[in-house]
């Protein structure tokens, strides 16, 4: 009969075990994850890079005012994505693999109608949004341009936010690390021969994107066909329409879609903001903003695994385990975000020359670039709490915390950056952004490991 000092030391190793299999897993879905995220941004940088080597820097400027635009319309509906993951992983979690295709098959349907509605509605999209922009007209030219090639590969890419979410819910980032490296690797050779060789400027940009989401998008379907088989499907289409299943997925959908919806909104009044500021300053903070979207696209390789593991640990009622991958993630979030922001800062102009080679515009990033601390260092914990909460489908305190952030966080100061016209003002309201969502999903952790 083993002592209770043997079976102290049998449970003491069991769970060091546990623990030790849990870091391998984060850590295994992470480096793929930022993996695949890197292709995104790398893809969204090249274009930068082509388009600020060419002697007008107004196609750079319109083509980042018409990606407000498109943040809007894509982020926003980016719920297709984060719904798709946190449901597909408590679905995993319950071992419950029919709930599983449901959720796949709702959201790609979902996500095929909003996509062929944009394309109806692309005049008035078009016209209004760039009625309310503030730019020169040649840079609003330039921006025209570009809308009017990416929007027709809107049905494309939303049903891609489906698949990527599912594939994450399952845990094969493998999977959405091979679209992402499809998507991205098309998009820069066709930026390569459509802008550089072809002379199309901005107009090329559009296509060579538009194009590469439907690269993706054919892949993503021969890959999803190899997990199910078509009678699955066809013995499960009278539950597509199941009205606690559609209520539950419209509640949860609508609540991050408002919180998409104020994230958007924040940055679309930041980029505004920097266009009334002049041009200049409109490139200085569009290039700083890319590399803001290249750290996040990183961290949220780390954020993408926890929303995985925290959907996966809620469907199997594992509070130790939540608590466990908050504590890892947490410490390697901040680490990644400092240290990235650190790098740019100690050594801002031989990187920024891969995005421009105008010297003015040199001259301003350096000036701004040491806020990039606050933001990717607060961020970097958002983004991470972000893709807990998106796991354990808590869209109530998505919504409140994005809400609060951007009214009370962002707004004030951006308020006093306009009137003031200061551009140091402006950063700091985004750095008082991050930090206010920091805070306020830190706040509601407690409540989510009672449940």
């Amino acid at each position: 009969m083993p002592s209770p000092l043997s079976q102290s030391s049998n449970d003491s190793s069991r769970s060091l075990s546990l623990v030790g299999l849990m870091h391998r897993n984060f850590f295994q879905l992470a480096t793929v994850n930022m993996l695949s995220n890197l292709m995104v941004p790398l893809a969204g940088l090249i274009d930068t890079a082509f388009l600020g080597h060419l002697a007008e820097v107004r196609h750079l400027a319109g083509v980042t005012l018409a990606m407000v635009l498109f943040d809007y319309i894509y982020l926003t509906l980016s719920f297709l994505r984060m719904g798709t993951t946190g449901m597909t992983a408590q679905a995993m979690g319950r071992g419950d693999s029919e709930s599983v295709l449901l959720i796949g098959l709702r959201h790609g349907i979902l996500a095929l109608a909003l996509g062929l509605a944009i394309l109806l509605l692309q005049q008035p999209l078009q016209l209004l949004g760039f009625a309310v922009l503030s730019a020169t007209p040649e840079v609003k030219a330039s921006g025209q341009d570009f809308f009017k090639a990416l929007i027709w590969g809107a049905p494309a890419t939303l049903i891609n936010f489906v698949l990527v979410g599912w594939f994450l819910g399952r845990s094969q980032s493998d999977r959405v690390l091979l679209l992402s490296a499809v998507s991205s690797g098309t998009n820069i050779v066709l930026d390569y021969l459509l802008i550089v060789q072809w002379g199309w400027e901005s107009t090329g940009a559009g296509v060579a994107t538009a194009l590469s989401q439907y690269l993706m998008l054919l892949f993503g379907i021969v890959l999803f066909c190899q997990e199910i088989q078509l009678q699955q499907v066809y013995a499960l289409t009278g539950k597509l329409l199941d009205p606690s299943a559609l209520k539950a997925a419209f509640t949860l959908n609508s609540q991050i879609l408002i919180r998409t919806f104020a994230l958007v909104s924040t940055f679309a009044l930041f980029t505004n903001l920097s266009s009334i500021f002049g041009t200049v300053i409109l490139t200085t903070n569009a290039i700083l903003m890319q590399v803001v979207t290249f750290g996040a696209y990183f961290i949220d390789g780390l954020a993408f695994a926890t929303e995985s593991l925290a959907g996966l640990f809620r469907g199997r009622g594992s509070p130790g385990d939540l608590i466990r991958l908050l504590r890892v993630a947490f410490v390697t979030s901040l680490i990644i975000g400092v240290t990235f922001a650190i790098a740019f800062i100690l050594s801002p102009e031989p990187l920024f020359k891969l995005f421009t080679n105008h010297t003015e515009i040199i001259a301003h990033l350096c000036d701004y670039v040491p806020w990039l601390l606050p933001v990717l260092g607060f961020g970097s914990i958002a983004y991470m709490l972000d893709g807990y909460f998106i796991g354990l489908t808590e869209g109530h305190a998505l919504r409140q915390a994005m809400l609060i952030s951007a009214l009370i966080g962002f707004t004030p100061m951006a308020i006093a950056a306009w009137y003031f016209h200061n551009n140091h003002l402006l950063w700091l309201s985004l750095s008082l952004f991050m930090a206010a969502r920091a805070l306020t999903l830190g706040l509601q952790i407690p409540k989510t490991l009672r449940n």
